[in-house]
């Protein structure tokens, strides 16, 4: 009797169990969320097919809040094959800068909409560019632009100054006016979404390349400010911008591109001068 105690005992308990775990599997296991992802295919490896729009369904409850966790689940789990730019996915590298939903930003701080299901997230490369695959454009015009304003501090007397030993003072004041300068993180979301830029980017160096010019020639302890405005002076370089500032409204980071060309127009025509530094830049290389 004990033994057919002991067993019908084991029974139940190991039907109560039972039930919980099948109560605690229905209860977790919830209905999919599945947003559509309309993402621009190109593949020049295949030079009959022509770029298309692909669609792509995505669970938004297995996957991150970020259109980036959409496109790394699509690449792991649904198609190796699509291409893209990552890296830092935080809004640091400017790497998976792309065009989604019409705006020119980054997938990795672009929230994906999950309040309107029926509406699919559209994703191209960034316009007007060279797309080497998928959604990733060539970046060589841009970035050769980038390399002709300079981007490093100049100094006449560099022979004289103790590299490396020594810093160059700047005060309070001067620093504060790189500020909303230096933050950009060279992206071309601004550069992309700007119509000079499209029809002009051979020789327009763009918003963001300008940022960048303005940047180096307003810091104090740079000494080439007439030599950078000097390579400025021509008819593409600066002035195709017609302040649409559409490369302001895009920039994903906040910044204002539009305000530092207006400034380098303005040091150009004169009407506004770099000043004097508030500090003797070179006073502890001074022997």
């Amino acid at each position: 009797m004990a033994l057919a105690s002991s067993s019908s005992k084991m029974l139940l308990s190991s039907s109560f169990f039972g039930s919980l775990r099948g109560i605690h599997t229905t209860t977790s296991v919830c209905a999919e969320r599945l947003k559509s992802f309309d993402i621009y295919r190109y593949n020049p490896e295949n030079p009959n097919e022509k770029p298309h729009m692909q669609t792509y369904k995505v669970d938004l409850n297995a996957c991150g809040p970020m259109v980036l966790d959409a496109l790394i689940k699509i690449k792991n789990e649904m198609d190796p094959t699509l291409t893209f730019r990552r890296s830092c996915r935080e809004g640091i590298c400017g790497s998976c800068a792309m065009n989604i939903g019409g705006t020119n930003t980054l997938a990795c701080i672009s929230k994906i909409d999950a309040s309107n299901l029926n509406k699919p997230v559209k994703i191209y490369p960034l316009p007007h560019m060279y797309v080497v695959k998928d959604l990733v454009p060539d970046m060589n015009n841009f970035y050769n632009q980038y390399r002709s304003i300079q981007p490093w501090l100049q100094r006449k007397n560099e022979a004289t100054e103790e590299k490396g030993n020594a810093q160059y003072l700047q005060s309070v004041d001067d620093r504060a006016k790189l500020d909303g300068l230096y933050e950009c993180i060279l992206c071309a979301c601004c550069s992309t979404s700007c119509p000079s830029y499209w029809w002009n980017g051979d020789k327009y160096l763009g918003p963001a390349v300008l940022m960048q010019a303005y940047r180096w020639i307003i810091d104090s302890r740079d000494e080439s400010t007439q030599a950078r405005l000097d390579s400025l002076k021509d008819p593409f370089s600066v002035y195709r911008c017609h302040t649409i500032m559409n490369c302001t409204r895009t920039c994903p980071k906040g910044l204002n591109p539009g305000k530092a060309i207006a400034e380098i127009k303005k040091l150009l025509a004169g009407l506004a001068q770099k000043g004097e530094p508030g500090l003797e830049t070179a006073k502890l290389h001074k022997k």
